[in-house]
C-alpha cells in the first residue's frame, strides 16, 4: 500500500497521491490520463488533478489497484478537509466558496 509520508511532491492536494516507490511504468497515466502526469525530472507519476466525478473516481481507483508496486494512494486528504485548512481555496475544479455558510452542515446561530 502507498504510503502518505512518502508522497511525491508534485501531487495536488486531495485523496489520491503517488508516492516514492513509483517505477514509472506508465499504468497510472494510460488508465487515468487525465488525472497522472509524468514527472521527467524525477522519472516518476504524480496525481496531476484530483477525481470529483462517480466515473472520475472510478477511473483513479482502477490505476491504483491495477499499479504493480502499490504506488498510489486513495487515503490523502479529503476535498473538504482540504477546503477547511486552505481558507476555502478551490480544488481541482471544485468551486470556491467563503464563509461557513457555505458548508451543507453549517448551522447558524440565532443572533438577537
Amino acid at each position: 500500500m502507498a504510503d502518505i509520508d512518502d508522497k511525491t511532491e508534485k501531487n495536488v492536494p486531495g485523496k489520491f497521491y503517488v508516492d516514492c516507490n513509483c517505477i514509472d511504468c506508465d499504468l497510472c497515466r494510460e488508465t487515468a490520463p487525465d488525472f497522472f502526469a509524468r514527472d521527467d525530472d524525477e522519472g516518476l507519476s504524480f496525481v496531476c488533478k484530483q477525481p470529483v466525478t462517480d466515473d472520475e473516481i472510478a477511473l483513479c481507483t482502477e490505476a491504483m489497484e491495477g499499479c504493480p508496486v502499490q504506488a498510489i494512494g486513495d487515503d490523502g486528504e479529503s476535498r473538504t478537509r482540504y477546503y477547511f485548512l486552505n481558507g476555502g481555496s478551490p480544488v481541482s475544479g471544485l468551486p470556491a466558496f467563503s464563509g461557513a455558510s457555505a458548508w451543507p452542515d453549517a448551522k447558524r446561530k440565532n443572533r438577537s
